[in-house]
């Protein structure tokens, strides 16, 4: 049991919410608790926002065996990006929140594109959206749930849900908002002419959605019940927070032009920049040091090795070794498009996986490779969108997730990219990141500073060894890509 004074840093992800605390003096972890959520399957993926709040109530309850709660002085909040979290005027949770991995809008995001055109929202907004997004989700509830939209007071997303329960103050901030597909992440405003332009005045937009905060901003106190309830000091701060990539980018501490390739359920690689992106063909969502985080996410990541481990009856560290088996022979293996779960980017929501490519001889080892080249590919294709789009990715590269253990994953991902890979040593970039902010609160009240002094060590770094180049896979792997989109028709 520790006395000395503590920052909390929480992670709502889809899969679970992990409390991390971290102590002041020396930022060294002290506890983390990480509690499992109700798994969802796409198209239609969707959680309750209450058992959000009872996790994190529980994660607090179990760090009480192991650390003294009325040390703690300040707390940041991450979550996942683009989730619709509908609250009528009593602020309580009207249906079940769309989490951005629900494809079920796509219909409707189609249509909005087709009406006023990709460059128009690219424009507006920094991204063209597709299905993650908020607006998406805002378009399939007034078209399909009028009753829900009679009673919808606010909109809240996922980590503004937890900050709301801490506080009582309806807060976001730039990373979030700039993923919702309403908001101006250059001139920091919602879009109200947007949303008109779009559904008219079905709702009233100017008081629907959370103000937002800046990145050194404080979003309020934990409320008095609320500091009993989890037994925290009435005086704890709660910062404006952010989306979950955002905030791992500032717990690693990149700098503009570091790449990072995020090996979660999902994947994501992206980079930080000073200079707003708005080619349309990445994410030009905001980062949370008030710069820019243009980012490719791909749907199925280590999702799909998992699916491949169960296929072949193997462990994901069998699956590992299999393909890292095949991959130093250098024989030919099949060609993935791993679009089990349709994909975001490119945005084919309703397509299928794809194998070509498949031979009589043809060795689970060569099945094992394909399975890790074909995930890894979606990311260097969205990396290659990134670096179309003019922003520099010559700095450092780097690996997180739960991905990032796999030798498999990081080695291809070396080889492919033929640059080295850090691999970075903490496994809750994301928390921590939450921490750095909640340490910026009551320190420096810079967050800038406190990331750079904090920044975590490099566990290993895996060198590219030549056995393959993106050049070599790039022409293959796009063509099965593109019979891909075509089999939207072929899902049951």
């Amino acid at each position: 049991m520790t006395n000395d004074r503590l920052v909390i840093g929480i992670d709502l992800s889809t899969q679970s919410c992990t409390v991390e605390a971290r102590r002041v003096e020396d930022f060294e972890v002290v506890a983390r608790q990480r509690l499992p959520l109700a798994s969802t399957t796409p198209p239609v993926s969707e959680q309750n926002a209450d058992e959000w709040w009872e996790a994190l109530v529980q994660a607090f309850h179990l760090m009480k065996a192991d650390i003294d709660l009325q040390a703690v002085r300040a707390i940041g909040v991450s979550g996942q990006c683009h989730g619709l979290v509908p609250l009528d005027g009593d602020n309580h949770v009207i249906r079940p929140v769309k989490l951005w991995n629900d494809t079920t809008s796509a219909p409707q995001i189609d249509a909005l594109i087709t009406r006023f055109g990709a460059d128009y929202w690219a424009q507006r907004v920094g991204s063209v959206p597709t299905a993650a997004f908020t607006i998406g989700k805002l378009a399939w509830l007034i078209e399909n749930e009028p009753a829900t939209i009679a009673r919808l007071h606010r909109i809240l997303l996922p980590h503004d849900y937890l900050v709301f329960k801490l506080t009582g103050e309806a807060v976001t901030d730039r990373s979030e908002a700039s993923g919702t597909g309403y908001f101006n992440s250059q001139s920091n405003s919602y879009d109200f002419e947007l949303l008109r332009g779009c559904f008219g005045d079905v709702l009233m937009w100017e008081s629907l959605f959370p103000r937002v905060g800046q990145p050194n901003d404080v979003a309020g106190t934990v409320l008095p019940d609320v500091a009993n309830l989890l037994g925290l000091p009435t005086d704890v701060v709660v910062t404006v927070g952010g989306g979950d990539q955002h905030m791992a980018a500032l717990g690693l501490g990149i700098n503009d032009g570091d790449i990072v390739f995020s090996l979660g359920t999902s994947g994501v690689v992206y980079t930080s920049s000073t200079v707003p992106v708005t080619s349309g063909i990445v994410d030009g969502v905001a980062n949370v040091v008030g710069g820019y985080l243009p980012l490719a996410c791909t749907l199925n990541c280590t999702k799909v090795t998992d699916w491949a481990a169960r296929l072949l009856g193997v462990s994901v560290q069998e699956l590992d070794q299999l393909a890292l088996d095949a991959y130093r022979s250098h024989d030919p293996f099949p060609v993935f498009a791993a679009y089990l779960d349709g994909e975001r980017s490119p945005a084919y929501p309703g397509t299928t996986g794809v194998i070509a490519g498949l031979t009589s001889d043809m060795t689970r080892e060569q099945f094992a490779e394909a399975i890790f080249v074909g995930v890894i590919a979606g990311l260097l294709r969205g990396l290659d969108a990134i670096h179309q789009s003019g922003v520099s990715t010559d700095g450092r590269a780097i690996a997180v997730g739960g991905g990032a253990r796999s030798a498999a994953y990081t080695q291809i991902i070396a080889d492919l990219l033929g640059r080295p890979i850090d691999v970075i040593r903490e496994p809750e970039a994301t928390a921590r990141g939450a921490c750095i902010q909640a340490l910026s609160a009551i320190t420096t009240g810079d967050v800038v500073i406190v990331a750079r002094d904090q920044q975590p060590s490099v566990l290993a770094t895996v060198n590219p060894q030549g056995h393959l180049s993106w050049d070599e896979v790039r022409d293959r792997y796009t063509s099965v890509c593109d019979y891909a989109a075509s089999t939207a028709h072929l899902r049951s």
